[in-house]
C-alpha cells in the first residue's frame, strides 16, 4: 500500500486564479477549428443490429463523426453514448460501431442510440463533453426532442458524461438536456486523482524493472509517459513486463526474481496482476498525450508519499524517482476534468467490484464529490462481482435504464435492491447472468 503524508493539493486556489487569468492559462482541452456540419444521412447498418433499424452518419460542426442507430418501435427515448479511452490518434468511425455493437442491447430495447468520436483524439474532457452537447443538438434537430435523453458514459467517457452533466445540465430556458444520466465503469475521481495511481505504478515499476526506459534508451522523467515525437505498442509494453514480472506466463515458469517484483509492485499499489498493464498502458501513451497538451509541465506528485508493503520499504522510498507537480498544470488538468457534484439529473452508476483498468474506488471519490455538493439524492450506485470492464453481463444495462426511466416518470428513486430484483427477467431474455451485488460500498483510496 501506499500513504502519503500530505493531502493532495487544495485545487480552489488554483482553479479561482484560473478563472481570473483564463487568457492566460491554456486548458487541457482546447478545441480543433469547427468544420462544416453535416446532417445525419442514411447509411447501412451493422448486421448485428435488429432488422428494419435505420442508420444515419454525419459531422457535427466541430467534426466530430457520429452514428446514429433508431429501432422499428422505437420508444421515443434517445441515448447519447460517450466512449472511453482517451482513444489516441485521429478519430475512427468504426470505433464508434464497436460501441454500439457491445450496447446493442438498448436497441433492442427500442431506444434510440448516438455516439460520436468526438472531435479529435487524445485527452479533453470538456471538449468531448463539449461534443457529446453538439451530438445532442443535432440528434434533436433532425428526429425532433424524444420523450427522454439519457446520457451514458463508459470508462473514461464516465468522466465525460458527467462533467458534460454539469457544464450542459439546462437550456437557456431553464429545461434539462438531459433527463438521466447511466454512468458504467467510469473513471470518476477527476483527472487530478484517477491518474495518482498510475503516475505511482510508473514510479514504483521502474524502480525495480528498470526497463520502461531501459538504460540503453533515452532516459526521461516517468510521469512524462514517453518522450515527445516517440511511441511505444503495447505489445512492445507488455513484453517489457513480461521480462520484469512474468506476466503472460505461467506462474510456474516464472523465475525468483520476477516473482519477486510482481509481488512489491502488486502489494505496494494495492492493484491486482491483471491491472498491471492496462494501468501501465494509460501512464504511458495517455501521459504522453495529456503531457504534451500541458505543454510539457507535470501534474503529478509523489512528493510525500510513502510507499509501503514491499520486502523492503526503506530502499523503495530511498530510491524511487520523486517527482512534484507544476501548479498551473494541475490546476489545468483540474478545470479540464475534475467533477464539481454539482448535477441537476438523476444518476445511477454500475461498477465491477474488480475492475481491472478503472478501480472500483472511483465510485467511492464520486459519491463523495456528489455528497459535498449537496446532491446525494440525485445518485444510486450499483456493483456487480465482475472482472470485467469494457463491458459487464448484459441484463445489468436494461435494468438499469428501466429503473432510470420510472425514477424520471415516478420520482419515485430506485434503490440497488430495487434494480437487483428486476434482473431476472432480462437475464432469461439474454441468456447472461445477474451478477449484481447488494449491499456493497467501496471504499476510497488514500
Amino acid at each position: 500500500m501506499r500513504h502519503s503524508k500530505q493531502e493532495f493539493p487544495n485545487l480552489a486556489g488554483f482553479l479561482l486564479t484560473l478563472a481570473l487569468l483564463f487568457c492566460l492559462v491554456r486548458p487541457v482541452s482546447v478545441a480543433a477549428q469547427a468544420v462544416s456540419t453535416d446532417q445525419p444521412a442514411p447509411t447501412p447498418c451493422p448486421a448485428f443490429l435488429p432488422s428494419q433499424t435505420q442508420c444515419f452518419t454525419g459531422k457535427s460542426k466541430a467534426g466530430a463523426p457520429f452514428f446514429i442507430a433508431m429501432p422499428k418501435d422505437w420508444n421515443q427515448n434517445l441515448i447519447l453514448f460517450a466512449h472511453g479511452g482517451p482513444r489516441l490518434g485521429a478519430p475512427k468511425l468504426a470505433e464508434t460501431v464497436e460501441d454500439l455493437e457491445r450496447f446493442q442491447v438498448m436497441v433492442r430495447e427500442g431506444y434510440a442510440w448516438a455516439g460520436t468520436t468526438y472531435r479529435r483524439g487524445g485527452y479533453g474532457v470538456r471538449s468531448a463533453a463539449d461534443d457529446m452537447d453538439q451530438l445532442r443538438t443535432l440528434t434533436w434537430q433532425h428526429f425532433g426532442r424524444p420523450k427522454r435523453t439519457i446520457l451514458h458514459g463508459q470508462s473514461w467517457g464516465g468522466n465525460v458524461a458527467a462533467k458534460a452533466a454539469e457544464l450542459h445540465a439546462m437550456d437557456s430556458e431553464g429545461r434539462r438536456n438531459f433527463d438521466g444520466v447511466i454512468l458504467t465503469s467510469g473513471v470518476l475521481a477527476g483527472g487530478t486523482r484517477a491518474y495518482r495511481l498510475r503516475s505511482d505504478l510508473r514510479a514504483v515499476y521502474q524502480f525495480y524493472c528498470r526497463n520502461h526506459p531501459r538504460p540503453n534508451e533515452a532516459q526521461y522523467p516517468v510521469w512524462q509517459g514517453l518522450p515527445a515525437g516517440t511511441t511505444m505498442t503495447r505489445a512492445d509494453l507488455a513484453e517489457r513486463v513480461r521480462e520484469c514480472t512474468g506476466i503472460g506466463t505461467a506462474a510456474a515458469q516464472r523465475t525468483a526474481a520476477q516473482k519477486a517484483n510482481l509481488r512489491n509492485i502488486t502489494s505496494v499499489l494495492s492493484i491486482n496482476e491483471d491491472q498491471v498493464i492496462p494501468n501501465l498502458a494509460w501512464a504511458t501513451n495517455t501521459f504522453q498525450d495529456m503531457i504534451g497538451r500541458l505543454n510539457g509541465r507535470n501534474p503529478f506528485s509523489n512528493q510525500g508519499t510513502i510507499y509501503k508493503g514491499s520486502d523492503n520499504d526503506r530502499a523503495l522510498n530511498a530510491g524511487v524517482e520523486r517527482f512534484a507537480a507544476d501548479p498551473i498544470a494541475l490546476a489545468e488538468l483540474a478545470y479540464d476534468s475534475d467533477l464539481s457534484g454539482l448535477i441537476v439529473a438523476p444518476i445511477i452508476t454500475l461498477h465491477g467490484i474488480h475492475d481491472p483498468v478503472a478501480d472500483v474506488s472511483h465510485e467511492a471519490a464520486y459519491r463523495r464529490t456528489i455528497e459535498q455538493a449537496g446532491r446525494g439524492d440525485l445518485l444510486v450506485q450499483t456493483f456487480t462481482n465482475e472482472a470485467e470492464h469494457s463491458r459487464l453481463s448484459v441484463p445489468a444495462y436494461p435494468s438499469m435504464f428501466k429503473a432510470m426511466m420510472n425514477w424520471i416518470d415516478t420520482g419515485q428513486k430506485p434503490t440497488p435492491e430495487s434494480i437487483k430484483s428486476s434482473c431476472p427477467a432480462f437475464a432469461e431474455k439474454y441468456r447472461e447472468p445477474c451478477l449484481f451485488v447488494v449491499p456493497y460500498a467501496p471504499k476510497a483510496q488514500n
